[in-house]
This record gives C-alpha cells, structure tokens and sequence, in this order.
C-alpha cells in the first residue's frame, strides 16, 4: 500500500491597499498564516522509493497606522521548516526570521522623508548538511543583522514603494565570528561589525490575472569603503488562486553577501494545497 499525503496549507489574510479618512489614526492590521505538510508512505512497494515527510510554517504579520503627517508600518515574517527522508533524521529546510518597521513623515513632496530599523537572523540552529556528521553554523541572532536608515521614499507608481538613505548595520555573533570577524587582526576574533553605507528597499505587489499575485522585495546594501560591492537579497512570492479553497504558492530568494560566501545563494520552493480564510 502506498499513502501519499500532499500539501496544506492554511491562510487568514486582511489587505488593505489605501487608507480611507475613516480609518486614519487606526491600527490596521494584516496576517497571513499558513502550514504546508508533505507525506508520502511506502509498505510492500517492490518499485523502489523511501518514505519522507516534510512541513513548513510559516507567518507574515502587518500592522499600519496612517495619519495626515505620520505613516508607521511594521513587519514580522518567520518561516520555519523540517523533512525526513526514509530512516534519517530530521533536516531544517526553512529557517528565517526578518522585522522591519518603517516611519514616513508625509511632507507632501516628491519623496518623503522616512526612518527604517530592520533585523535579520534565524529562527533556530542551522546545519550544513554537505558535512556528516552535519555540524552547527549558525543559531537565533548568532548571526544576527540589524540596520538603521535614514533617507527619502517615493511611492508615486502604484503598487511600488521605494526609498534610500543612509545606513547603519550592526552584525551580532556569538560562536560564528566568520561573520564578524576582521580579518587584519589575526589574534582577536570580532564578535561584533559595524558598518556604514547606503541602503535602498524597494517593495512591489502586482495582480497578475485576477487570481495571480506577485510580491517582491529587493533590499540592496553598499559599505561607505567599498561602494563597488553590493549586498543584494531579493524575496519573491507568487500565489495563484484556482478558486475559493485551492491555490498554489511559489517562493524564491536570491541572496548575495560576501561576509557570507563568494557565490551567489538561491532558495525556490513549491506548494499547492488548500487555503481557508479565517478572517
């Protein structure tokens, strides 16, 4: 007998895409939530194959608050995720944590001023799995990046919001110092970099069809010395709705960071399932 369990998925979603009168003042919030699992299960299958299971959780809260001189909006996205593949153990497949809060002072000009604080880091330890027995190379905030901006955004084209300022990173380890550590000082292991440069975030969310949606996030990030050299990660969900309880989803992040490695780091990852609206 074989049992194949394949994907689901659970969705609550508020979107909102301009702010009334009414509402100004008001927090408005925004939640998607979703658990994707996928099971397959042999016994007595002479054609070959293991049996696995995975499953991925995943959350983005948003929360807003217009006013007719103060725009605040925050965001919290985490996504979690683990798989078993015949009698190994199990591996961490999505591991990701990322809050930015962002306030816009509405002067009413052709951009407008703003100040973002963001930080990055990881849910959880994570393994390289290339290596057996797999050894620990990074954990919760070990490393952990946090950037402070101050600039201009533009937001005049619809469904695109932009902005650039100048940028303060601080890079926090604790045992993984290759992320801080400075490499003219041989003797000591920096546990702790702090950077300058400019940093530009450029948010977009398009309808593709009626039932098609693509939101991307490119964040782009250059050190005041070395202005030739670009951190680029750029985060992209595509979500197709076949109708009411039906839909599929398609991620993919492209990330390229030197302190981390020289060559470029791309994830993509597939689900299809079924999604309920809670509220």
């Amino acid at each position: 007998m074989k049992k194949v369990l394949f994907i689901i998925i659970l969705t609550s979603e508020i979107i909102y895409s301009q702010v009334p009168d009414s509402l100004k003042g008001k927090w408005i919030p925004g939640l998607i939530t979703g658990l994707g699992i996928n099971q397959v299960s042999f016994n007595n299958w002479v054609k070959g194959g293991e049996s696995s299971i995975s499953w991925t959780l995943y959350g983005n809260f948003k929360l807003e608050n217009t006013t007719d001189i103060w725009t605040l909006k925050h965001q919290l996205k985490a996504v979690y995720g683990r798989a078993k593949i015949g009698e190994s153990t199990y591996k961490t497949t999505e591991n990701d944590l990322y809050m930015e809060d962002v306030l816009t002072y509405n002067a009413g000009w052709a951009v407008n001023p703003y100040f973002s604080n963001s930080l990055r880091t990881q849910v959880t330890t994570g393994y390289d799995y290339k290596i057996t027995p797999a050894p620990v190379v990074s954990n919760f905030f070990d490393p952990g990046y946090i950037t402070q901006t101050l600039g201009f955004g533009y937001n005049k084209i619809n469904n695109v919001t932009t902005r650039l300022g100048i940028a303060i990173q601080e890079v926090i380890t604790n045992k993984f110092n290759q992320y801080t550590d400075d490499l003219s000082t041989p003797d000591k292991k920096e546990k702790f970099k702090f950077e300058t440069g400019i940093e530009s975030v450029t948010d977009m969310n398009f309808n593709l069809d009626k039932n098609v949606m693509l939101t991307s996030k490119l964040r782009l990030f250059s050190r005041f010395e070395s202005l030739d050299v670009w951190d680029i990660r750029w985060d992209n969900l595509l979500v197709a709705k076949f109708n009411n309880w039906l839909s599929v989803n398609f991620t993919y992040l492209l990330i390229y960071e030197k302190a981390q490695s020289f060559k470029t780091q791309t994830k993509e990852a597939l689900q299809i399932g079924i999604t309920y609206t809670i509220l």
